[in-house]
């Protein structure tokens, strides 16, 4: 018996962020490239109907551009590619590229990170798009079904898309012996490890940042207006959208979420990522670099990566401002929490930094 399955670009159209990049990419103008500003405390909204509306008003100028035709037509191509398990097409994809990823809750100095790996490679980070260096994109979740919408799907075409962008971003990108280096934030890798490792292949290198939970919640409720003024939990931007899904994917229901103390709330999704790190199938890559936030720590490892790829560029100073002081109702709590994970980082052979974690900077 055979079996006829088709899906086209209706079902499956091409994403808004793709799109974007495209268009940009055609006109030679730059994307919003403010993914490596450490210090900003802006708010950050989600702006997902903006970004649809502007791909809308473009789309027809790119599909009819030959560079956003192959562009298009390469992500289906590895889409269908990734979803049946073509090996030998993204096989050729691993052996051209070398994948640096810097992966960490957010707040967690990753952006510090991944902006000097471009700088060590000769990138101007004020124009390398979002997309292609920050961990907005792929949209790698936590697994859901919904109305024409499943998640596994949605993280596949994303990830076949990225790598056509790399592509065309990195078309005449610098070689280090013989595979051109693509830095990318990672973010949500933690989510899909095991896919990640499968699909950007074993010469991929992982940088992990950590922080302690009670400092990256300070920061986190900083970038997001400061702490509600019931101390109870709230999404307004972002990371603390983040923080919300994960909690229902946990089996919460939201109005618990809204009505939990903000700083369980953080904990819960912080360990919980933590776990994940170690037991999604991201930890089977050996090529893992653990560092724990802190100016003296992350400023060597930049400063390793700039002689490593024989860079003379300067090394930024990584700012770090002390937050030991707030919240010591906190401290018993994220403490617990980092020994639990330490305990789970061991039973796969990994060695968590509690004594540097605990530092709290």
């Amino acid at each position: 018996m055979g079996v006829e399955i088709k899906l086209t670009d209706k079902e499956l159209p091409i994403s808004p962020a793709m799109i974007e990049f495209l268009d940009h990419h055609i006109e030679g103008r730059p994307l919003d490239t403010t993914w490596h500003d450490q210090l900003s405390e802006t708010l950050v909204p989600t702006e997902a109907e903006k970004q649809v509306q502007y791909a809308q008003s473009v789309a027809d100028k790119v599909l009819q551009h030959p560079l956003g035709q192959q562009a298009i037509y390469r992500a289906y191509d590895l889409l269908a590619a990734i979803a049946i398990g073509s090996l030998q097409k993204l096989k050729a994809i691993q052996e051209r590229y070398r994948f640096i990823c810097v992966v960490g809750c957010p707040r967690h100095g990753g952006s510090y990170l991944t902006k000097h790996l471009f700088l060590a490679l000769g990138y101007d980070p004020g124009r390398v798009p979002n997309v292609i260096a920050h961990d907005g994109f792929p949209n790698l979740t936590p697994f859901a079904l919904d109305d024409r919408y499943n998640a596994h799907t949605a993280m596949t075409q994303h990830m076949a898309e990225y790598l056509a962008m790399v592509e065309v971003f990195y078309g005449k990108g610098r070689t280090v012996d013989g595979y051109v280096i693509v830095p990318k934030k990672a973010t949500k890798a933690v989510y899909h490890g095991a896919f990640l490792n499968a699909i950007l292949g074993p010469k991929t290198e992982y940088l992990i940042t950590l922080r302690h939970p009670v400092a990256a919640c300070v920061s986190t409720y900083e970038k997001s207006t400061g702490l509600t003024l019931d101390g109870r939990f709230d999404a307004r931007g972002n990371i603390e959208e983040w923080v919300k899904r994960d909690l229902r994917w946990f089996g919460m229901d939201e109005g618990d979420i809204l009505r939990s103390d903000y700083f369980d709330a953080y904990l819960r999704y912080w360990e919980h990522y933590h776990y994940n790190l170690a037991l999604s199938g991201l930890a089977a890559n050996k090529n893992w670099t653990v560092v724990a936030y802190g100016r003296e720590r992350l400023m060597k490892l930049a400063a390793d990566i700039h002689r490593r790829f024989g860079s003379s560029a300067a090394v930024e100073e990584f700012k770090v401002f002390d937050k030991r002081a707030r919240h010591p109702e906190w401290t018993a709590k994220a403490t617990a929490a980092i020994a639990r994970v330490a305990q789970v980082w061991k039973t796969v052979g990994l060695a968590f930094p509690v004594d540097e974690v605990l530092e709290a900077w």
